[in-house]
């Protein structure tokens, strides 16, 4: 059987980026990349329509593709960085929006990743998985991730990190204004607010009636860290929210 157009396709722009150990090991690599954009999904067994072009049973083909993703040769750094790199270049100079997440896996993993955030879309950056049951860990454990998303940024982009209430950390935000990055984290309810008056308050005594935003200029937290506070109390948004970020809110 001809080999499909998509695979073909890949294979020939793969190629310009990427310097395989074997060049098997790109045709393969082209083949499961079709098999993920026409199934949808991440599922080898999911892939085994689309590769009618070899002529072998479902066995044979679950083999092989368990040899490709398990191939040590075979991996992100080798794959998939060329191409991001190639990426993201285009974006020297211009403002970047990244987002630092975590997802627990099968109650057992979790996945910690930097993404960038770009046409309605989240692009790997970075990422790690750790035999971790839950989605919260601490600066030390998600430090090397940063430090790698930030070696394949493009010069002079003008970075904003985004982040949910989980990386509420003093040494998170130290460490992104010693990268003279903007940011955004989400906060806790219970975390101390050290307002510009002099007073201290906690995040829940903060927080606006239904309908409403509260911003803070000039407030202190986690033992010295200057910022700014917004607090909302939208329906749409489910619960209130407040957010810390390093530079004020546009009024």
């Amino acid at each position: 059987m001809e080999t499909p157009h998509l695979y073909r396709q890949l294979e020939d722009q793969l190629r310009q980026w990427v310097l395989p150990k074997d060049r098997r090991h790109l045709q393969g690599y082209a083949e499961a990349i079709a098999g993920i954009l026409q199934s949808g999904s991440a599922c080898l067994s999911h892939w085994l329509p689309f590769l009618g072009h070899r002529d072998c049973g479902a066995r044979a083909h679950m083999e092989r593709l368990s040899y490709l993703v398990h191939n040590e040769h075979i991996s992100a750094e080798r794959y998939y960085q060329p191409l991001l790199k190639q990426f993201i270049q285009a974006f020297g100079g211009e403002a970047l929006t990244l987002t630092l997440d975590t997802s627990v896996l099968w109650d057992s993993f979790c996945l910690i990743e930097v993404c960038l955030a770009w046409g309605g879309r989240s692009i790997t950056l970075a990422q790690t998985v750790i035999e971790h049951g839950s989605a919260t860990v601490g600066f030390e454990t998600y430090r090397s991730v940063l430090d790698t998303a930030k070696t394949v940024l493009p010069t002079g982009a003008q970075v904003t990190l985004l982040a949910d209430r989980g990386f509420e950390h003093g040494e998170l935000m130290r460490w992104l204004n010693q990268q003279q990055w903007d940011w955004a984290i989400r906060a806790k309810s219970d975390l101390i607010i050290h307002l510009a008056s002099g007073r201290q308050r906690a995040v829940r005594a903060l927080l606006p009636p239904t309908g409403e935003v509260y911003l803070f200029d000039h407030v202190t937290v986690l033992n010295g860290i200057d910022c700014h506070l917004a607090t909302a109390n939208l329906p749409t948004a489910g619960e209130p929210w407040a957010v810390l970020s390093k530079q004020p809110a546009i009024r």
